[in-house]
């Protein structure tokens, strides 16, 4: 199996068990003479089941990015960057959000209010920014298609 695949897998499971929960939240209460709609023996046995085979898969999906490389790095650790690339893009939008506001003043003797920071200058790392998110993503992307599963 490959990287990519286990991935799906994982993300497909945990869809699953959010939906056996709720199922079994419907079943697990019933009237005094009613049946269930569904059997919760039955469901939980299945969440049970698939939390094993999600513990299993996150396993060897953090064992086979710890021991993966690509550009120079481990998987984790592009990951890791790609996450904090995220929370800096997010950063840097809000700031060349703000910075791009005016004020208006009804009169020229109100508070005239004036970004620090320039709009420009900001929506220039914000765009370097995002291009680094993509690149990343990119090479994640590839090299979990190419990479096989360590279990």
């Amino acid at each position: 199996m490959k990287l990519a695949e286990a991935l799906q897998e994982r993300a497909d499971l945990n869809r699953k068990i959010e939906e056996l929960r709720r199922r079994l939240g419907n079943s697990i209460l019933v009237q005094e003479g009613e049946e269930p709609t569904e059997d919760p023996a039955e469901l939980l046995k299945e969440l049970e089941d698939s939390i094993a085979r999600l513990e299993q898969l996150m396993a060897a999906i953090n064992t086979t990015n710890c021991r993966t490389k690509a550009g120079g790095m481990t998987l984790t650790a592009l990951i890791a960057r790609k996450d904090a690339l995220m929370i800096k893009l997010s950063a840097y939008r809000d700031l060349v959000y703000t910075a791009g506001q005016n004020t208006n003043r009804a009169r020229g003797t109100e508070i005239k209010v004036k970004a620090v920071l320039k709009a420009k200058e900001l929506q220039k790392a914000a765009d370097q920014t995002a291009k680094e998110v993509r690149e990343l993503d990119n090479l994640l992307q590839e090299t979990n298609w190419k990479t096989k599963l360590i279990e």
